[in-house]
């Protein structure tokens, strides 16, 4: 499984609103200045956003984006399915899908795989964005790092 840019982005731009959770709406601007992230793609990525229910838009001039809700109840599970739709690793596990194999009843590797996607799923929703605004400020510090060798061409998450 390989999460795409979509899921990464809206993760951190998730995290710049949380960031923000109590202070009022967030812009469009502040969340692309602080994570790099093209205008028009992370739109698109609000938008769906949106339509989930995890942020709300607040219009004006002093308008941006507000989560709609805490912090502590918004998990990282909900923004890559979100974002992504369900978590599947193999297409066979995807939902509907089930039917389009004689041996879906009887193979090991889809058990295999759907018991890994499960626990994939678990650990996905056990992190709460509260959870990643009360890391250390040395963990933050180490990814401020890795972001500056992205920027320097080594890869981005």
């Amino acid at each position: 499984m390989k999460l795409s840019t979509k899921g990464k982005y809206g993760v951190r731009a998730l995290f710049e609103i949380a960031r923000n959770y109590g202070k009022g709406p967030l812009s469009i601007k502040e969340i692309v200045e602080r994570q790099r992230i093209s205008l028009s793609y992370l739109e698109q990525i609000l938008h769906k956003l949106g339509k989930a229910g995890i942020i709300e838009s607040v219009r004006g001039p002093h308008g941006g984006y507000v989560l709609a809700r805490k912090p502590a109840d918004l998990t990282i599970g909900d923004v890559v399915r979100a974002l992504e739709g369900p978590i599947a690793l193999s297409h066979c596990l995807e939902p509907g899908e089930d039917g389009n194999c004689y041996q879906a009843d009887d193979c090991v590797a889809r058990m295999v795989w759907a018991k890994v996607g499960e626990k994939i799923e678990a650990a996905l929703d056990s992190i709460t964005f509260d959870q990643l605004l009360r890391q250390p400020l040395r963990e933050r510090e180490h990814l401020l790092t890795r972001k500056k060798a992205a920027a320097a061409g080594k890869g981005a998450c």
